[in-house]
């Protein structure tokens, strides 16, 4: 007499998915070029604000007038992103017409509106040497608001929810002030570089880069650590490779950077020109090692909305842990 078999299930185990293969969430739809954008070019804004205030307090008048111009430049075209994305400057401009704390959006519109013409200010008293305490008062501004500048957008994507962004709202703000930090290092090595600036004209830039590289680092590997499934489009697909080239141009900027620092090792490592050259083309790396991970997180996110494992999974692990802790609760109770 054959052993008697245990009981097979008749049912197969229910698997995630949605009605004809349709993604749960609406995807956003925000365009790459705008809003990517905006996200790295807010970032550059804020860090350059800081970097420039610095520089006058440490009498670097060349790398001050540098990071001050890309500061106000790079807000303008952040702001024109935004305009541009919303269709019409007439909704820009509705917007400001209550200030609601709880919103991201609205408190990055109000800061926008207040931080450019601070920028512009400190700019043109950098670039004509008039008005020098009107200058100082806008350098002072812009340099308050340049962190919120910076991060705020990291606000305004986790608060949605796209698994990907919603999931990393902890350490969003990190990874984007230091991508922040490492582009405004990266543009104040550029053109101090270009313009045949001493040495010491780019050592708080230089500095900014190795501190911006090392936290957005720490900080996307901490976030990819944390939220585990939806760290996958990170890694994965069109995002993880902006990702992955942004992780490479970093640590290539960084390392050029690094290396165009007069008495390193014996003396001087390289000669005066050639680290200028060094220091210039590491700040173009950098520059790109700061878009690449805002285009990143922007198609990672894009892309975890539009499967539905990403939205369906993480809330049955969720519902598990729950159970697990609060033994009589059933799921869906």
């Amino acid at each position: 007499m054959s052993k008697r078999r245990g009981e097979q299930p008749m049912v197969p185990a229910a698997d995630f998915g949605s009605y004809y293969g349709r993604p749960i969430l609406n995807p956003p739809v925000w365009a790459a070029p705008d809003i990517a954008g905006y996200l790295f070019l807010g970032g550059l804004a804020g860090g350059s604000s800081l970097l420039g205030a610095g520089a006058d307090l440490t009498g670097r008048p060349v790398l001050a007038k540098v990071v001050k111009t890309g500061a106000v430049g790079a807000g303008a075209l952040s702001l024109a992103a935004l305009v541009h994305d919303l269709g019409r400057p007439t909704r820009f401009l509705n917007m400001l017409r209550v200030f609601k704390v709880t919103s991201p959006m609205s408190v990055g519109s109000w800061l926008l509106s207040a931080y450019v013409p601070m920028a512009g200010a400190a700019s043109l008293a950098a670039l004509t040497g008039r008005l020098p305490r009107i200058g100082a008062a806008a350098t002072a501004g812009a340099a308050v608001l340049g962190p919120a500048v910076a991060s705020y957008t990291a606000a305004l994507i986790s608060d949605t929810a796209v698994p990907s962004w919603h999931d990393g709202y902890p350490e969003m703000p990190f990874v984007f002030t230091g991508s922040g930090a490492m582009a405004a290092g990266g543009l104040g090595l550029l053109g101090a570089g270009l313009l045949g600036a001493p040495p010491g004209e780019m050592a708080p830039a230089r500095n900014l880069t190795v501190l911006g590289a090392a936290m957005e680092t720490a900080a996307m590997e901490r976030m990819a650590r944390r939220i585990g499934l939806t760290a996958e489009p990170y890694s994965r697909g069109r995002g993880g490779r902006y990702v992955k080239a942004g992780k490479i141009l970093a640590a290539a900027g960084t390392a050029g950077a690094v290396l165009s620092t007069p008495g390193l090792l014996s003396g001087r490592l390289v000669p005066g020109r050639a680290g200028r050259v060094i220091a210039a083309v590491s700040g173009v790396t950098l520059l790109a090692a700061s878009a690449a991970t805002r285009w990143g997180v922007f198609h990672a996110g894009l892309a975890s909305a539009e499967d539905p494992k990403y939205t369906v999974m993480p809330q049955r692990q969720r519902l598990a842990e729950r159970e697990a802790r609060l033994p009589g609760i059933k799921v869906g109770q």
